[in-house]
C-alpha cells in the first residue's frame, strides 16, 4: 500500500485540506517527513503538543500504564483519573473535575451545565447564552452555535435557541444583551482562532461584574489558552479573574486527547447521575498521560520559560518585520502568538504558512489576517532562532511572490 497525499483523497472525507507532507516522527521541536526532511514546530498541532514530540516523560507515562489497564467504563473509577483531579482542583478554583475527549466535548459539558443550572434554580427564563464574535468553542452542533462565526453553524438546520453574540473587548454592547434571563456567558480570555485578541483589563472584569449582577455563569474557555500557554497555568490567573466554569483540553494530553470541565461543588452538583456522560472520559491511559503533562508543565522553570521565549519570539519577529515590514502587530500572550498582516498583505496569511513549509517551518493562521505561532513550551532557544531564521525566508518568499 502507498501511504501518500493521494490516499487521503480516496478513503478520507473532504472536510479537510491537509498539505502534501505527511510526517513520520517527532523529537521535541523538530518533526521528519516521508522523505527525512526536517521541519522546526512552531505549531504544535494547533497549542496541543505542549512539550513537543516524544517527551520522555509522556512516553513513560503511556508505556507503564499500557501495561496496566487501558480502559474502563465510567461504572468504575479508576486511579489516574482519580490523581490527576485531584491535581487540577489543587492547582485551580475548582472543586471537582468532569473528562471528555476534546475542548468540543468539555465546551459542551460546560454549556449543558450552565443550562441545567439555570433550570434548576431559576426556571426555564433564565436560558440566554452570550457569546462573541470570531469565538471559537468547538464543532459540536452546541458549541459551534455558541462560537461566534456563522460560516462554521450555517448549513446545518435550526440551530440552537437562546445564543446571542457580540462584540469582543466592547463592553458596553456586552452589558445591552445581559439580563437576569443570561444564564452563562461562554468567552475565551485570550482568542485564538479569531486572530490572538488579548482582553482589556477593563473589558474582561466588567464582564466578571456583570455576570454577577445578573447572577450569570462565567465559563472561561481555556481549550487554547490553558495548561501553561500564556505563561500561567490557566490564564485567568493572569487576568484576575476568575470564572465559575472552566474548560481545558489541547495541552492537557500533550498530544493524547483529553479534555476537562472544572468548575465550584454549588454549580457541579446539578450534573447529578445520569444527566451526562462520555465514554472514554477519564480513560486511563489519556488520564495518565495527562498527569505526566501537567506536572512537567507546572512547574515555575517552565511556566517562566514560557514568558522568557515570549520575549525571544516578538525580538526576532520585530527584526524580521524591520526589513520587510509585513506585519503591523505583534500580539498575544506566552507562546500564543499572533503577526498581523499589513493591510497590503491582507486576506494573504496562508501565503506566510505555505512559504514557511516550503523552508522547513510549520507554522499556523488565525484567520486570513494572522499568522499564528503555538510552538512547544519548552522549545529550545537554538530551535526559536532557527526556526525563525527559516521564518525570515518564507517571509522573503511572499514579499518578492507580492512585489
Amino acid at each position: 500500500m502507498t501511504i501518500n497525499r493521494a490516499l487521503f483523497d480516496e478513503v478520507m472525507v473532504p472536510n479537510y485540506a491537509p498539505s502534501a507532507v505527511i510526517p513520520v516522527k517527532g523529537e521535541g521541536s523538530r518533526v521528519w517527513d516521508q522523505e527525512g526532511r526536517e521541519y522546526i514546530d512552531f505549531a504544535g498541532g494547533i497549542a496541543v503538543n505542549c512539550l513537543g514530540h516524544c517527551h520522555p516523560a509522556l512516553v513513560n507515562a503511556l508505556k507503564e500504564q499500557g501495561e496496566k489497564i487501558w480502559h474502563l467504563s465510567n461504572v468504575m473509577a479508576n486511579e489516574p483519573a482519580l490523581r490527576l483531579a485531584k491535581k487540577l482542583v489543587d492547582a485551580t478554583f475548582a472543586d471537582k473535575v468532569y473528562f471528555a475527549n476534546s475542548g468540543a466535548e468539555a465546551n459542551e459539558a460546560a454549556l449543558k451545565l450552565a443550562r441545567r443550572w439555570a433550570l434548576d434554580t431559576a426556571g426555564e427564563q433564565k436560558s440566554q447564552i452570550i457569546a462573541f464574535n470570531k469565538g471559537f468553542h468547538g464543532r459540536t452542533f452546541f458549541t459551534v452555535t455558541v462560537g461566534g462565526q456563522a460560516a462554521y453553524s450555517d448549513g446545518f438546520g435550526p440551530k440552537p435557541a437562546d445564543i446571542v453574540h457580540t462584540d469582543y473587548n466592547d463592553l458596553e454592547s456586552f452589558k445591552a444583551l445581559i439580563s437576569d434571563d443570561t444564564c452563562a456567558v461562554m468567552i475565551e480570555p485570550l482568542q485564538g482562532e479569531g486572530g490572538i485578541v488579548s482582553p482589556t483589563a477593563d473589558f474582561i472584569k466588567g464582564v466578571r461584574a456583570l455576570c454577577d449582577q445578573h447572577n450569570a455563569l462565567l465559563i472561561f474557555d481555556e481549550v487554547q489558552t490553558g495548561v501553561g500557554r500564556t505563561g500561567d497555568l490557566y490564564a485567568y490567573e493572569g487576568l484576575g479573574v476568575t470564572p465559575d466554569i472552566l474548560t481545558t483540553a489541547k495541552a492537557l494530553g500533550g498530544g493524547f486527547p483529553i479534555g476537562a470541565m472544572i468548575t465550584k461543588t454549588e454549580f457541579a452538583k446539578h450534573l447529578k447521575v445520569g444527566t451526562h456522560g462520555s465514554t472514554y472520559g477519564g480513560n486511563p491511559l489519556a488520564c495518565a498521560v495527562a498527569e505526566a503533562a501537567f506536572d512537567t508543565v507546572n512547574t515555575e522553570e517552565v511556566l517562566n520559560g514560557v514568558k522568557q521565549k515570549e520575549v525571544l519570539f516578538r525580538e526576532l519577529l520585530t527584526a524580521i518585520n524591520d526589513k520587510y515590514n509585513v506585519f503591523s502587530e505583534v500580539r498575544g500572550k506566552g507562546l500564543l502568538i499572533g503577526a498581523v498582516v499589513t493591510e497590503q498583505y491582507k486576506g494573504k496569511a496562508k501565503e506566510f504558512l505555505v512559504a514557511s513549509t516550503a523552508h522547513g517551518l510549520m507554522s499556523l493562521v488565525a484567520g486570513a489576517d494572522v499568522v499564528r505561532f503555538t510552538p512547544s513550551l519548552v522549545i529550545s532557544d537554538d530551535d526559536i532562532r532557527e526556526g525563525m531564521a527559516r521564518f525570515e525566508k518564507a517571509v522573503a518568499d511572499v514579499v518578492k511572490a507580492n512585489a
